[in-house]
This record gives structure tokens, sequence and C-alpha cells, in this order.
């Protein structure tokens, strides 16, 4: 157990150790100066998010477009919908006719054969 508690501290000292050279060795081989490499990161923060923006609004104006051709299906299927209902409600009829003619024709046969 303790053994594992020197080789976690001793990696945690080899890890803060190398960031800590690494720091080093970046800020004397950088090609530009503080204040320049901040101005470059500033730069490439707003270039970043203006790339970002526009993504954005192009991904925005795609959803509103095709919510928009989505609406615009929906209503022809609604309409189509109403149109069947309606050949429907047609249909219902004529079959309610057919059957009162057959009804009657039916009744009239009954009171032929009773009298």
């Amino acid at each position: 157990m303790a053994h594992a508690i020197n080789n976690a501290k001793t990696d945690a000292l080899l890890l803060i150790g190398g960031g800590v050279v690494g720091a080093g060795l970046a800020l004397l081989l950088s090609p530009h100066s503080g204040k320049e490499t901040r101005r470059e990161i500033v730069r490439f923060g707003k270039t970043l998010g203006n790339k970002s923006d526009k993504v954005i609004h192009e991904f925005a104006d795609s959803i509103a477009d095709f919510s928009d051709s989505v609406g615009e299906k929906a209503v022809g299927i609604l309409h189509s919908g109403q149109e069947l209902t309606r050949e429907g409600k047609k249909g219902i009829l004529a079959a309610i006719e057919k059957g009162q003619k057959t009804l009657e024709h039916q009744k009239r046969r009954w009171q032929a054969l009773i009298g």
C-alpha cells in the first residue's frame, strides 16, 4: 500500500516537472514575443468565433428551411386527408341509401309473401 502511494507521488511529481520543463522550452523556443503571441491568440479566437457564428447561422437557417418544408408538407397531407374524409362520407351515405333500398325491396317481398 505504501509502495503504491509512493509511486503515485512520484508519477505526480514527474508530471508536474514535465509540464514545467515543457513550458520553459516553449518560452525559450517561441518565435514571437509574449505580446505578439497574445495578439495572435486573440486574433485566432476572434476568427474562430466569427467562423463558428457563421456555421451556427447557416445551421439555424437550414433548420428553419427544413421546418418550413415539413410544415408545407403537413398542410398538404391535411388537405388530402380532408378530401379523403369527404369521399369517405359520400361512400358511407351511398352505402346507407343502397342498404335502405335493399331493405325496402325485402320488406315488399315479405309483405307479398305474407299477404
